[in-house]
């Protein structure tokens, strides 16, 4: 039965026009009360966390996971897609299909000196697989260190693996040795797949020993994809890697198993029948979970807020002045692949014709901070290409009026606008925060709980199991004073932007930095 909607589109354009002249510097005023008032948090049976327990339930039938690859991911696609068939009037809803490689751990790694360390080291607390190692295991194996260098208190002070004339001469000089290599300025995998060229049976990158940085010293949680590393890569702590250092006659025996599966996935992509097609408003927000759990917060939130807002904006029949394209990206937790696959099938026209890219990852986080991403580049030194400050400033306009206070994030490769941005589309975003500590200063601000635990960390579920839908009196890992105001501040983005007649992207060229390279890719260091 067709609903009747309420008629709001030329009431929107008219706001829309009431302001500033348009420029390059903001985007125009846009009254965007009615769709915050009409986007709810809601309950089991309404508003975004109806679309939130739906994502639990498929978890729930699929082994817990919606991860990329599995059945959990499949039937998160086709709700979405339901779901979005209901306003079928006004969204056109497509599937972009691509391939992936996803990797699969298939069991902890060995990794253990002669004669031994002590305390033993501990599996995936002192050393871990490395996202994208070959399988492989070799016992007692001689060991090559390196190209060590002591640390100081500078980062990326190592270059050791990153040139062929860090290792010894000749492509079988590391057989059947592991060659121990300290993180540093170039790409892990560069690191592995050198020593691979020379033989190696197997690759410890180990951390740089940075003094007093806690992240250069402690695990990595890095990747060594796009490399094609077929032999086993583990990585440690800094401490792990000084003891081979100091015990250069030592042996190991040391194993990695992983593969890694080239499989057929999707994003869904609804776009808006009215607007401009030669000015887009694409907004994104990651659909598949990690393995280890269903991904309600990550990025359940920001996929479930999505559904909700374009719902909305539906049953107000809003009509658009620039077109909305929103995304559901598959794929992010494995390294993006989602958005970097629908960035990079853009053509030139088509990229210059998106005034804004909106990244939605992660909006109800337990321990939340109200985090915006720093698009000018003012506050960390690396902007999004021109424009990335007018998204920024939005976001900013938006909660300066809710009179609460905010941080900025900086742009690092951790989420699906990164591709956006190293093509030249100015890209911005809000979140509530993953596996950092809250600090004093931000618990000012925003309350919650400040630890070195798991509770003290912004979402203590990030990336676990218990990253989950209340049901029945189960764990809930949804903020919903977290989910209530930046759900708004997406209403608010979305509309702003799709009402605009500002030219937002200016001259479509990166701000100076804009092409820095980022650290990590995905959720995963690189380097």
């Amino acid at each position: 039965m067709h609903r009747r909607r309420r008629v709001f589109g030329l009431f929107a354009i008219a706001l829309a026009m009431i302001g500033a002249p348009a420029t390059a510097q903001g985007a125009t005023p846009t009254n965007t009360k009615a769709l915050e008032d009409a986007v709810a948090v809601g309950n089991d049976t309404s508003g975004i966390r109806q679309h939130l327990l739906a994502l639990q339930l498929i978890a729930n039938d699929n082994n817990g996971t919606r991860a990329t690859g599995t059945g959990g991911h499949t039937d998160s696609v086709a709700y979405v897609k339901t779901e979005l068939s209901k306003d079928s009037d006004y969204w056109t809803v497509s599937e972009q299909q691509f391939t992936a490689d996803i990797f699969t751990e298939l069991a902890d790694p060995i990794l253990a000196a002669i004669p031994a360390a002590s305390p033993a080291w501990v599996a995936n607390q002192d050393y871990a697989t490395m996202e994208f190692s070959g399988d492989g295991a070799a016992n007692d194996a001689q060991i090559a260190i390196i190209d060590f260098v002591l640390p100081t208190t500078k980062a990326s002070t190592s270059s050791a693996g990153c040139e062929d004339a860090d290792f010894p001469a000749g492509s079988t000089s590391l057989a059947g040795k592991i060659a121990i290599i300290q993180r540093g300025t170039c790409d892990f995998g560069l690191k592995a797949i050198n020593a691979e060229h020379h033989g190696a049976a197997g690759v410890l990158i180990f951390n740089e020993g940075t003094i007093g940085d806690p992240d250069r010293n402690g695990p990595i949680g890095g990747t060594i994809g796009g490399y094609g590393v077929t032999i086993p890569t583990l990585e440690s702590t800094y401490a792990v890697g000084k003891y081979l250092v100091d015990h250069p006659s030592a042996t190991v025996d040391f194993e990695g198993h992983g593969h890694t599966d080239n499989v057929q996935t999707k994003n869904v992509i609804a776009e808006s029948k009215s607007g401009r097609s030669d000015r887009v408003v694409i907004s994104g927000a990651h659909l598949d979970s990690v393995p280890a759990g269903p991904g309600i917060n990550d990025d359940g939130s920001g996929s479930a807020t999505q559904l909700e807002v374009a719902h909305q904006m539906a049953e107000l029949n809003i009509n658009l002045r620039n077109k909305v394209r929103f995304i559901w990206f598959s794929g992010e937790e494995q390294g993006l692949f989602g958005s970097t696959f629908n960035a990079d099938s853009l053509t030139k026209a088509q990229r210059g014709s998106v005034i804004a890219m909106l990244d939605f990852d992660m909006l109800a986080s337990p321990n939340y901070a109200l985090q915006i991403y720093d698009g000018d580049g003012s506050e960390f030194g690396v902007a999004g290409p021109n424009g990335s400050g007018t998204i920024e400033k939005v976001f900013q306009d938006f909660f300066n009026a809710r009179g609460v206070p905010t941080e900025r994030i900086a742009f690092d490769g951790r989420s699906d606008y990164d591709e956006y941005t190293t093509v030249g589309i100015p890209a911005g975003g809000i979140a509530t925060g993953a596996e950092v500590h809250k600090t004093p200063a931000q618990q000012e601000k925003w309350g919650g709980t400040v630890s070195s635990g798991l509770s003290g960390q912004f979402d203590p579920c990030y990336h676990l199991a218990c990253d989950t839908y209340g049901i029945n009196g189960s764990h809930d890992n949804i903020n919903d004073t977290a989910l209530n105001i930046m759900s708004d501040a997406v209403a608010n983005a979305v509309l702003t932007f799709a009402q605009t007649t500002s030219a937002t992207n200016g001259t479509g060229k990166g701000s100076p930095g804009a092409t820095k390279p980022y650290d990590w890719k995905g959720n995963k260091l690189r380097k």
